[in-house]
C-alpha cells in the first residue's frame, strides 16, 4: 500500500490519497493528528508527506505520536518521502498554519544507528529513535533552491559551495527540501 497523506489536490494514481478535507474528494478521509491512525502494522509500502508535516503535531508529544504512527504502519525498508518549505524561506515562515520546521538534523534525531553513535562520542543529542523504539534513516536530502539563488548557479555568477555556504548564513537561499526517510524494523 502507498499512502499520499495530506494530499489536497495532489491526488496520485496508484495510491491511496488521503486528505482531513473531504472538499478535496481524497480516498480516504482522515485527520492525521487523530491517532491512531486507521492502517494496520507494517502495512505500508511507502509514504507521501508533501508540505504536510510541517503543519501537524504543534505540541511536543503529538509529533512525536505521528512519527510513531508513521513508523508503526511503515513495513520495514519502507519509503517515507517529505516535502516541505526551508524553514527561513519566506513560504514558511508567512504561513500561520506551519506549526514546526522540519529539518534533516531533526529527522535525524529518530535514526537509532545515529543515536547510538552520539552516545558512543559522548554528543548529547536526543536519542528520539531509542527512547521510543522506532527508527528512521535518512537516505537522501535534496534542497531546491529559490529562484534568485538557482539563477545564480546556473548562470556561473556562483558555485554550488558558495551556495550552501549562503544557506547556511541567510533566509530566502533554500526554498524546499525533499527528505527521503527508510523505515528501519530489523526482525530477529
Amino acid at each position: 500500500m502507498k499512502l499520499n497523506l495530506g494530499c489536497g489536490g495532489d491526488k496520485r494514481p496508484g495510491w491511496i490519497n488521503v486528505d482531513k478535507y473531504p472538499d478535496f474528494a481524497p480516498d480516504q478521509v482522515a485527520d492525521l493528528e487523530a491517532l491512531p491512525w486507521p492502517w494496520a502494522d507494517d502495512s505500508v509500502d511507502e509514504v507521501m508527506l508533501r508540505h504536510v508535516l510541517e503543519h501537524l503535531g504543534q505540541s511536543s508529544d503529538l509529533y512525536l505520536g505521528i512519527i510513531k504512527e508513521l513508523w508503526r504502519v511503515c513495513r520495514d525498508g519502507a519509503l517515507v518521502t517529505i516535502v516541505v518549505p526551508h524553514p527561513r524561506h519566506d513560504s514558511y515562515l508567512n504561513d500561520p498554519t506551519h506549526v514546526r520546521p522540519i529539518t534533516p538534523a531533526g529527522l535525524e534525531l529518530f535514526s537509532q544507528a545515529k543515536n547510538r553513535e552520539w552516545r558512543e562520542k559522548g554528543i548529547a543529542n536526543s536519542a528520539l529513535g531509542l527512547a521510543h523504539g522506532i527508527d528512521f534513516a535518512i537516505e537522501r536530502v535534496d534542497m531546491r533552491p529559490d529562484d534568485v539563488w538557482a539563477k545564480r548557479v546556473s548562470s556561473g555568477q556562483i558555485t554550488t559551495a558558495q551556495l550552501a555556504e549562503a544557506a547556511r548564513q541567510f533566509n530566502n537561499v533554500i526554498s524546499e527540501m525533499t527528505i527521503r526517510w527508510r523505515a528501519v524494523k530489523k526482525r530477529p
